[in-house]
């Protein structure tokens, strides 16, 4: 039996799972806050849209390290180590962005003028998950 696409299902898997977890948290923050607010919907949606990059950043790695397992230099292990670890880190990233979404939602609502402000909080929380591709990307290149 072959489990060579372990690492590369799990890099997937995770980032998948965590961008789901992200925009679920900031989705229910969006919902509530809708109903009291008139309008700038759109930017509400937006930021609870942002956690989803992370299943992006897991499909890159998924592919890059499919491609190094296949091609002989990453070993089967290595690659469920890569794909567990880097995987985590993005899950983990898309997560706590929808946090940070759920109460720029809130925040921007009661004051419009900080939208802005608010929204690079999740910039700097997407940071992170890019850190964990690249530093990835490095690991299996």
């Amino acid at each position: 039996m072959d489990f060579s696409m372990i690492g590369p299902a799990i890099a997937l898997g995770l980032g998948c799972l965590g961008s789901s977890i992200g925009c679920t948290i900031a989705g229910m923050a969006s919902h509530g806050v809708m109903t009291h607010v008139d309008e700038g919907h759109g930017k509400f949606i937006g930021l609870t849209a942002m956690p989803s990059s992370q299943a992006i950043y897991g499909f890159i790695l998924m592919i890059f390290l499919k491609n190094s397992i296949e091609a002989g230099r990453v070993s089967a292990l290595s690659g469920v180590g890569i794909g567990l670890f880097v995987g985590l880190a993005i899950m983990t990233s898309a997560i706590y962005q929808g946090k940070c979404g759920a109460t720029a939602i809130q925040a921007s609502a009661k004051q419009p003028a900080i939208f802005g402000k608010s929204a690079v909080s999740l910039a700097i929380v997407e940071t992170f998950a890019i850190f964990a591709l690249v530093f990835g990307l490095m690991l299996i290149l």
